[in-house]
């Protein structure tokens, strides 16, 4: 593809509460065995985008250490690569990314030293698939400058979260209003851009020079009268992790055999970085109801609508009902755990009990010693 792939993924999100503490979000464990960043990176490589630039930053530990390794997304060619980049101190900038634009602008030379024509823009916090050669033969034919993802969304979603976007006929964008109060239209923004590679430098060279750091304020919405901007709207599955519900609820998708089909039976595929762990054991006593379980699991009480991660381990005669295990959970005998999330590498003794009252989701974080006989 004649394109380079820039993945945004060093902002933090407050709304994700103790789960964004230790990591970012972009790290956030999915579907038992895939972080959210995962399918970004496969779409890009199944798009057969060569050259893939990662923008870290906050709590990046976790995150760097999944994408140490390139070939897991088949990046590691001679020609193009995955290249992590973080905030560096030069002696023209001592600044930690101000926001997407001003994150573009500290790492300008990846996009000068590139030679592909266009660049896809894309958020790391997203569970989606997506064709970026269809995107890019989209962008081609309608002659844009900039064209933007955009899905429709439902009656029942939180609108305010989003960008929404005003089109008309043409598909051309007329409108834009970054998380409005009283939205205008039901189509949101899905973070993800197409734009010519000397055209972004352009503006952004000019954000810099004028202090503006917001690629969505400073670019999208301020030259939205002075250059062609077009929407490209979806339909299928899409998914962006910004609070502990839609985290949650991301999660519980993948019960539905529909949408495992989707990701992971349907070509492309999704990658992600295999860790060597032996199958999920079941234990005489143990029993499941709709219920996805990884590697390395052992299990030995009732697991019911539910998604343990890797290497959890569940007592005799526990239950866990609607809730999400994170990777390295112990969970002792006589434990009840309803409608939460467990948080990696916590301990939770026997008996313990612990429910979401009144449809709230309750996020657990349990660190003790663990005393295993």
């Amino acid at each position: 593809m004649r394109a380079i792939g820039i993945i945004l993924a060093g902002g933090n999100n407050h709304r994700m509460g103790d789960l964004s503490r230790k990591r970012a979000v972009c790290a956030m464990p999915i579907a038992g065995s895939y972080r959210s960043i995962d399918f970004t990176l496969s779409n890009m490589s199944n798009s057969h985008i060569q050259k893939v630039a990662v923008f870290t930053q906050y709590n990046a530990g976790s995150l760097n250490r999944h994408l140490n390794s390139s070939k897991w997304w088949d990046f590691g060619r001679k020609q193009g690569g995955l290249f992590v980049l973080t905030p560096a101190m030069t002696c023209d900038n001592s600044s930690w990314y101000r926001g997407t634009a001003d994150a573009i602008y500290q790492n300008l030379s990846f996009l000068k030293e590139s030679h592909e024509p266009y660049v896809v823009i894309a958020p790391g916090d997203c569970v989606y698939k997506m064709d970026f050669n269809k995107l890019l033969e989209y962008h081609v034919d309608k002659k844009a400058d900039i064209t933007v993802v955009c899905k429709d969304m439902p009656e029942s979603a939180d609108m305010s979260r989003y960008g929404t976007i005003m089109m008309n006929e043409d598909m051309k964008v007329v409108g834009f209003e970054e998380k409005p109060l009283q939205p205008k239209t039901r189509t949101i923004s899905c973070g993800i851009y197409i734009i010519r590679r000397r055209l972004l430098i352009d503006v952004i060279e000019k954000c810099a020079e004028e202090d503006r750091y917001d690629f969505v304020r400073d670019v999208i919405i301020r030259y939205r009268d002075v250059k062609r901007i077009f929407g490209y709207k979806i339909s299928s599955y899409w998914r962006n992790i910004a609070s502990v519900e839609d985290y949650y609820e991301t999660n519980m998708d993948f019960l539905n055999p529909q949408v495992r089909d989707y990701f992971f039976s349907q070509y492309p595929n999704i990658y992600s970085k295999v860790d060597d762990l032996p199958p999920a054991k079941y234990n005489p006593g143990a029993s499941l109801k709709n219920a996805l379980v990884s590697s390395g699991c052992i299990v030995n009480g009732l697991v019911e609508n539910s998604v343990l991660f890797k290497s959890s381990y569940i007592g005799n005669n526990t239950v866990i009902r609607n809730s999400i295990i994170l990777n390295d959970v112990y969970i002792g005998d006589n434990a009840v755990i309803e409608n939460c999330i467990v948080e990696s590498h916590s301990t939770l003794n026997g008996g313990e009990v612990h429910r979401g009252d009144d449809g709230r989701i309750k996020v657990v974080v349990e660190q003790r010693e663990r005393f295993i006989m």
